[in-house]
């Protein structure tokens, strides 16, 4: 009896412990509920939540492109490299002075046609009869002619008149600790802001470094233009708002030249051609200006070669406005006028420093006499 006592009071025990340990709160897990299934459809095309579908996708910034610096060519022989886009458009010219000084019989009407083609070529009335005279003379003193010696003769007339003894030297190496400033000028639409690009890529490919001045605020895709051109070889740019003083782009120009130490700051200048005082009231101004500063050591007149008489009208309106030191003829490769070398230089008495012969970055050249010759002949 006492065990049966015993054995009921350990069961009590035991069902007393049990429920206050189920009774008691645990810690237990929170169970996270399941994802909710996506409902599908019958052939598994998915039910998209309507606002996750219509919700706008999430717009990132494209990231900015890197500019890579370019090393462009140096200046030394890329008139030769050039020479084949040149004699395209030249070898009419040559070929036909060719043609009529090889003639078994050169009579009066000959020497009238071979007048003609220089004068045709933009090559200048004087010049053309001199050419001609100077010719005559020498194909009588020599008498019988083979086709070497006719182009001999006519490649020496030639560089004769186009001035070998000129000096075509660019200048633009830093002097007394400050840097060589070079003005552009020349009517809208000649190429001339194209041609600061250019001559920038020229000179860095020479181990210059460089700054361009916007300086024509007249045209904010000037400015545009020389940063990207900029950009490409590592030079600098200084600019300002549209319609600011050009005087005082020039000036910051040459002042930040000379405070990075650069060798050469361009200015590009306004080509407003819209009356010979108001030219000449703007471009001396900003010369002046830059004066306080350093030295103006080259002013280019940039010219367009196709347009002829229309362009030597506009050369000379800049030449008495400014100092001009040399010429920039572009597009020389699309006209088969290459007489308006010795025109221009006649006629302003400056000579042709550098030729643009195409569209590409690097097809602004120095001009060498020989070589554009040997264009023009061909071999």
């Amino acid at each position: 009896m006492e065990y049966l006592i015993l054995i009921a009071g350990l069961a009590a025990l035991a069902l007393i412990v049990g429920g206050v340990m189920f009774l008691r709160p645990g810690r237990r897990k929170p169970v996270e509920p399941p994802e909710r299934p996506a409902d599908v459809l019958p052939g598994g095309t998915t039910v998209v939540d309507e606002a996750e579908a219509t919700a706008p996708p999430v717009e990132r910034a494209p990231p900015a492109p890197v500019i890579e610096i370019e090393k462009p060519p140096p200046s030394a022989g890329r008139l030769v490299r050039l020479r084949a886009r040149l004699a395209r458009s030249q070898s009419t010219f040559g070929k036909t002075l060719l043609g009529l000084l090889s003639r078994d019989t050169l009579d009066d009407d000959a020497w009238d046609e071979i007048e003609d083609t220089l004068i045709g070529a933009d090559i200048g009335v004087a010049v053309a009869r001199q050419i001609t005279e100077d010719l005559r003379t020498k194909v009588q003193v020599l008498g019988s002619r083979t086709p070497e010696e006719v182009r001999g003769l006519l490649k020496a007339e030639l560089i004769k008149q186009i001035g070998p003894d000129l000096d075509r030297s660019l200048h633009t190496e830093r002097h007394a600790n400050k840097p060589a400033v070079m003005m552009v000028v020349g009517v809208n639409g000649t190429g001339k802001t194209t041609t600061c690009g250019k001559l920038a890529r020229v000179l860095v490919g020479d181990d210059r470094t460089v700054l361009m001045g916007a300086a024509d605020t007249f045209r904010a895709a000037a400015a545009d233009q020389l940063e990207t051109w900029g950009a490409r070889v590592g030079a600098q740019v200084v600019r300002k708002d549209e319609g600011a003083d050009p005087a005082s782009v020039a000036f910051d120009a040459v002042r930040q030249g000379i405070e990075s130490k650069v060798d050469t700051v361009i200015v590009d200048t306004a080509g407003r051609l819209h009356t010979k005082t108001g030219l000449m009231d703007e471009l001396g101004k900003v010369k002046r200006v830059i004066e306080k500063q350093s030295d103006v050591d080259e002013i280019l007149l940039v010219l367009d070669a196709t347009t002829g008489q229309n362009g030597m009208q506009q050369a000379r309106v800049f030449a008495e406005v400014v100092n001009v030191t040399g010429i920039v003829l572009t597009k020389l490769d699309g006209t088969a006028k290459g007489g308006i070398v010795v025109q221009v230089q006649r006629e302003l008495g400056v000579p042709v420093k550098l030729v643009g012969l195409g569209e590409g970055p690097d097809d602004l050249a120095p001009f060498e006499p020989e070589a554009f010759v040997d264009a023009i002949l061909g071999d």
